[in-house]
């Protein structure tokens, strides 16, 4: 069976390539429904982009890489083509769009704007053997009990990374890049919780509070949440994909208040309570006892100096934790690292070494921030391999 362009993966990235590639396209994917990433995300509403979406919310070996896709392909296109199936959307929080109805209805979308380009789906379908003669793609496909080879003169690697293996996430598209030569940046867990060996957490279980985390250079101002196995939350999520094992992090737990100026005013107004009873009305108070013995909260808030009032607020904007790992892929919404990107042209995702042969989407080491930048990155890398295919197609 002879196709123009064979995509591997139904996700997001795949069916925007698909739908942008011109005539002669197949897609493959082992899921039994495409789009089963976006379904899940979101909490089944997709956090589809991001209104402040530039390439200072990705992480690459390459910084400049992504800018090329990303500023053809905008947040603002795919706005536009929400809004023209009608599908309703808000903004929750620091520009995250997310559907007001289901993540179904963008999966139903790209469905119809593969139709439209006559783009053809096989579900649970196993790719085999991929080998190239230098002009065409030869790909063993099992579907339904039957192996067929596949013949296409484009090979559109959309498969994704190895994050959230229980959806069916393999580490396929790396193997593809090594087969034909192109290097691979280590993949590893990104937006992922953070875990500590000894337990410390597990008292403080479900207790949230704003905080800043920082890993690296990188800090993020958001909610932080304790779980029996650690760290997690919005902040400590983006913060991950900065950390590697062994380094440290550093909390802040009064980022956005004025802690000391608060305590001092209560030394006067309030002195006879409990340095811990004046402290929990800023802190929950499950937290203000697990830190008690380690900050020596001790006596009366009248009793406490200006130096240990400013040693205190000191130690809590500067909570410094070494995390023993990361609750890793099967938790993980994103993987970082991936297909070098020195190997592709950052115009059209293609192998400068491969003709044809192109990467998109998770499996390149590119890598967005939590909050609808990596659904962004998908969109702009899958219109970017679709456009190069057609207008090369169309050229010749």
């Amino acid at each position: 069976m002879d196709f123009e362009t064979l995509i591997i993966g139904a996700g997001a990235a795949g069916m925007m390539c698909a739908a942008h590639a011109g005539p002669g396209v197949l897609v493959v994917d082992h899921a039994k429904a495409p789009g089963e990433k976006i379904r899940i995300s979101g909490g089944g509403r997709c956090n589809f982009t991001n209104l402040h979406a530039s390439p200072q919310n990705f992480i690459s070996q390459n910084k400049h890489f992504c800018k090329s896709a990303l500023g053809r392909y905008t947040q603002w296109d795919f706005i536009e083509l929400v809004d023209q199936y009608g599908i309703a959307w808000h903004e929750k929080t620091l520009g995250q769009l997310f559907c007001d109805n289901s993540a179904k209805d963008i999966i139903a979308m790209l469905r119809a704007e593969m139709d439209k380009a006559g783009a053809q789906l096989w579900l649970q379908t196993d790719v085999g053997k991929i080998a190239h003669d230098g002009s065409t793609f030869t790909v063993a496909l099992t579907r339904e009990g039957r192996t067929r080879t596949v013949t296409a003169r484009n090979l559109v690697v959309a498969c994704g990374g190895k994050s959230i293996p229980k959806m069916g996430a393999t580490g396929l598209g790396y193997q593809i890049a090594e087969q034909f030569g192109l290097p691979v940046i280590t993949p590893r867990p990104g937006l992922v919780p953070l875990t500590f060996s000894d337990d410390k957490f597990k008292p403080l279980a479900g207790v949230a509070i704003p905080a800043r985390v920082s890993a690296g250079n990188t800090s993020f101002d958001e909610a932080i949440l304790f779980t029996h196995r650690g760290l997690s939350g919005p902040a400590v999520l983006q913060a991950s994909s900065y950390w590697h094992e062994g380094e440290t992090i550093r909390v802040n737990l009064v980022a956005s208040s004025d802690l000391l100026a608060d305590l001092q005013h209560q030394r006067q107004s309030e002195g006879r309570k409990a340095l811990t009873t004046a402290l929990s009305q800023h802190l929950p108070g499950r937290l203000v006892d697990h830190i008690r013995t380690e900050l020596a909260l001790d006596g009366n808030i009248a009793d406490q100096s200006d130096a240990k009032l400013t040693a205190l607020c000191d130690a809590l904007a500067d909570w410094t934790l070494r995390p023993a790992g990361s609750e890793g892929y099967r938790t993980a919404e994103v993987t970082l690292g991936g297909v070098d990107t020195d190997a592709l042209s950052s115009k059209t995702m293609e192998a400068k070494r491969v003709a044809g042969l192109f990467f998109i989407g998770e499996c390149v080491d590119v890598t967005g921030w939590l909050g609808g930048y990596n659904f962004q990155w998908a969109w702009s890398s899958g219109w970017a391999s679709g456009k190069a295919i057609a207008d090369r197609q169309a050229g010749s």
